[in-house]
Order: C-alpha cells, then structure tokens, then sequence
C-alpha cells in the first residue's frame, strides 16, 4: 500500500486540484478549545472533526463548525448508525486516513483509498452561509482554508459523496 501523504503532498495536490488554500502556521492543538485562539482571527470557520465508529466497526467523518453542539446518540439516528456512536480508536484512525488524534480533519480523506470512511458533513458547511473553513493540513500544527466550492472539488477528487445533516446548536 502507498504510503499515506502528509502536509506537504496534500498542500502540493491541492494546488494541483487548482484548489486555493491558506496555511497558518500555530502551536500544535489538540482540541477545538485549544485551537481557536490560534485561529480567531482567520476570516471564516474552524471545522470540528470527529472520526467516529458504530457497533458493525462502520467509520464516519462527521465535520461541523467549530462552535456546532453535538451529541453522539442524536447523530447515530441522523446516520442510522448500528448501536450508537463512539470515537474510533488511534490505529484504525490513522490506518484509514493517515491522521493522529488531535490531527482529525477531512484532508485525510485523501488517504481513505477505498472509501471505508462515510463523510457526514453539516449543512452549513455547503449552504453559502460560510465563505471559508479551516481545517488542518493532516498535522494539528496548523489550519488551511478553503471555500465550500473548493471543498466540493476536493470530496469529488477522493470520491466521498457527504451525507449532509443539519446540525441545531
């Protein structure tokens, strides 16, 4: 198997996708909390990331803005998960997507090859209610923006059709 690509190559493939990105640089976060006094200043919305699995070992993406309330068992029925919904375990977290905990982030969808990994996406993240979103750049050292536009191409390129939910805070 191919190794998994990283920062820079994601960078590189984006560029290539004709893709137009921003990386800041910032100390290395591990939750959104953290994260966002790095990124407060950015204009548009850091995404929350959770790689997530039910009880059949089935994997989901879910990304929402960064302030979005989630509760797990409300987003298991959104996704009609089998048996609720937890995190997903390091190893298999950077198996499929090439990522580590606290790095979680829809670029690793590059390195899920044979789509093990079901993208749940918030709606607001595709509705044009947000011009930008940040995401890392599969290193939880910094954030790279995109538009909604630009991230449809990127999806489209990995093949992940996003199962899109609307999230109530």
């Amino acid at each position: 198997m191919a190794a998994h690509v990283g920062k820079e190559e994601l960078l590189s493939s984006l560029t290539e996708l004709g893709i137009s990105c921003d990386t800041m640089e910032h100390p290395e976060v591990f939750t959104v909390e953290q994260a966002l006094p790095h990124v407060s200043n950015l204009d548009g919305v850091f995404a929350k990331n959770l790689f997530l699995k039910d009880k059949k070992k089935n994997l989901y993406l879910f990304c929402a803005p960064h302030d979005a309330q989630i509760k797990l068992n409300d987003l298991a029925r959104l996704v009609n998960a089998t048996g609720g919904l937890r995190f997903s375990d390091e190893t298999t977290l950077y198996d499929k997507l090439g990522l580590t905990q606290g790095a979680v982030t829809i670029f690793g969808l590059i390195n899920d090859r044979n789509n093990d990994v079901r993208l749940v996406l918030d709606s607001r993240f595709v509705n044009g209610s947000i011009k930008r979103i940040y995401f890392h750049p599969m290193v939880n050292t910094a954030s790279t923006g995109i538009s909604p536009d630009d991230l449809k191409k990127f999806l489209n390129k990995t093949g992940h059709e996003p199962q899109i939910v609307d999230i109530m805070n």
